[in-house]
């Protein structure tokens, strides 16, 4: 007797295997997350259910995904009129009636992430960053300034995830006497999947020190829109008058109020309302990967470069092409939020992230990002903005830029300072020896004068005295086994460092 494989089935029974199959698995899932459900308290049951059933609808969506999330073929530029330079909107209009602008607008940042990758404990927002000014710090000030000049009353909003909530709240404290209303929201808390049964590794939603921490995960930033509404936000923000947030990185420094993008925003007509804004900014090398904005079945859509197929990377990477990514500073209507929201209408692709946990558990993150909604509003359009408004901080060398003498710092925004002959920044590239954040600062007695700086290359074990200046091309290598001092009041210009240089107490 012969076995029956699923080589000998025809493309009807195959594809009937395959739903069935799919099924399966969501019923399978369902049952475990109803037995995760049972062990949470009341307190915690309703947040928790909202939880799963956006896990669900995310699971049921990775189930269906075959192959690349969209044909190459299909792909063409946007329309002129869908992505606008930004000097024409600065162009547009004399900026009157601010406050009345402002009062319509709220900010959120986006706060969920850890240091983990410059080697801190706790929320990325807290690392200090200028004067000791943290990313929270320097966010505050921004806002409470334009409240201030303008006489106006724009919130901020701070979306924490489950690993970033307490410890933020606890900081936020030092700001209880201050006029600027801060709200949090969390993102949703999602259970991590056995790669190979695709059921949850959890077996408690209580999260402790131990390993069950591992089996949880916030998932992604494309969560805002659920986590806003789940939380009673969206309705008290739609009820206090305000009509778009302002959302972005908390760790883009560059990504402060824009009076003009808002202007466009508030005047115009309604048949002709944009719902939707990404500020995108022209691509270099160093930003090959980003997510640009293409045409795509009548519809402007975010492409990232986990949606290409393979064979089309190196095109997806090309400046010449794709000229544009994403920013991930983003305007959107309150309104069309909830209403995308009530029509479940907000089309978000799955993003697979496959992990290795400690022990060698392979399992799978399903995650979604915030802009690749941009398909499902409205007249949505891109804005070209100048870099200086992407200005992120994911490594100590870009904390070094920002750190240093190039930026002039002023009620709580970044500006390149005006003594930089050249409107770019310089090329840094620092070597493991300065990537977590505290050993970074322990090898300058003072951040160097970089004002005529165009690259920096450092590798191994080099330290900085005081008031060192670096101008042009400087590459400083000290082998294996070597140290590299250099000494306070150094003037390095297109200068090649190498060896061993020791400055000695005498």
């Amino acid at each position: 007797m012969s076995t029956l494989t699923v080589a000998d089935l025809s493309a009807g029974a195959m594809t009937e295997f395959q739903e069935k199959l799919r099924k399966q698995h969501e019923e399978s899932m369902c049952c475990e997350l109803d037995e995760l459900l049972a062990t949470a308290g009341d307190a915690h049951a309703q947040s928790c259910k909202n939880d799963f059933d956006g896990f669900k609808r995310l699971f049921h969506r990775f189930l269906q995904v075959k192959g690349p999330a969209v044909d190459w073929a299909k792909i063409s530029r946007p329309p002129k009129d869908t992505i606008v330079a930004y000097e024409e909107i600065r162009a547009e209009h004399q900026l009157r009636d601010v406050a009345s602008c402002l009062n319509k607008l709220a900010v959120v940042k986006l706060n969920g992430g850890l240091g983990t990758s410059m080697g801190c404990k706790g929320p990325k927002s807290l690392i200090s960053v200028r004067n000791e000014n943290t990313f929270l710090d320097l966010t505050v000030k921004q806002i409470e300034h334009l409240n201030k000049t303008y006489d106006a009353d724009v919130p901020l909003l701070l979306m924490n995830s489950f690993n970033t909530d307490q410890e933020t709240k606890k900081i936020l404290q030092k700001y209880k006497h201050h006029r600027l209303k801060i709200h949090t929201f969390n993102q949703s808390r999602y259970p991590r999947i056995n790669k190979e049964s695709l059921l949850p590794i959890a077996k408690s939603l209580h999260v402790s020190a131990d390993s069950t921490a591992e089996a949880w995960y916030p998932p992604g930033h494309g969560d805002i829109y659920a986590s806003l509404a789940n939380s009673g936000l969206l309705d008290h923000l739609l009820d206090e008058g305000k009509e778009y947030v302002f959302v972005s990185n908390i760790d883009n420094l560059g990504a402060t109020v824009d009076l003009h993008i808002l202007r466009r925003l508030i005047n115009q007509s309604p048949d002709r309302r944009c719902e939707f804004i990404m500020e995108v900014t022209d691509k270099t090398r160093a930003d090959v990967k980003g997510g640009t904005l293409i045409q795509y079945e009548d519809h402007l859509r975010l492409l990232e470069i986990a949606q290409v197929p393979k064979a089309h990377v190196d095109e997806f990477k090309s400046v010449t092409k794709f000229k544009i990514f994403n920013t991930n500073n983003l305007w959107i209507s309150l309104s069309a939020v909830k209403r995308l929201l009530d029509n479940n209408a907000i089309d978000l692709d799955v993003i697979v992230n496959y992990k290795t946990l400690e022990g060698g558990l392979n399992v799978i993150q399903l995650e979604t990002a915030v802009g690749a909604a941009i398909k499902s509003f409205r007249n949505a359009m891109g804005v070209n903005v100048p870099r200086s408004r992407f200005l992120p901080v994911k490594t100590s060398a870009d904390l070094l830029l920002v750190m240093s003498n190039l930026y002039s710092l002023d009620a709580g925004s970044l500006t390149m300072s005006q003594k930089r002959e050249f409107p770019t920044t310089p090329h840094v590239k620092l070597g493991s020896c300065f990537a977590k954040v505290q050993e970074f600062l322990s090898r300058f007695d003072s951040i160097p004068d970089m004002l005529e700086l165009d690259h920096l290359t450092v590798a191994g074990d080099v330290t900085f005295g005081k008031n060192v200046s670096l101008k042009g091309t400087v590459i400083i290598i000290a082998n294996h086994g070597d140290r590299i001092d250099i000494p306070a009041g150094a003037m390095l210009q297109n200068k090649i460092v190498s060896g061993n240089l020791r400055i000695l107490d005498h």
